[in-house]
């Protein structure tokens, strides 16, 4: 899997999650910053707390770190998946 395949997964990851209700496609901004975050990061704690903060600094809310845990998981194994494939 390349790297544009892996983000269009991440992507869909993180639009499928709705942590405000407020309807997929509100989260551009913050889904970029986190794409962008998991690239650098393999650890689910560090990756979760820059995700509750990233949407804490956009809807002025606090998103349990157990749902941000959740979240930084599924795209830690995406991650994973894209980059332990055999050519």
């Amino acid at each position: 899997m390349n790297t544009q395949q892996m983000n269009l997964l991440l992507v869909d990851c993180l639009n499928d999650w709705d942590p405000f209700h407020v309807g997929t496609g509100n989260y551009d901004t913050e889904i970029a910053d986190i794409l962008q975050m998991v690239q650098t990061v393999d650890d689910t704690d560090e990756l979760a707390r820059y995700i509750q903060a990233t949407y804490e600094f956009s809807f002025d809310e606090v998103i349990p770190l157990d749902q941000c845990k959740k979240y930084a998981n599924k795209l830690l194994v995406i991650k994973s998946n894209s980059s332990c494939e055999i050519e």
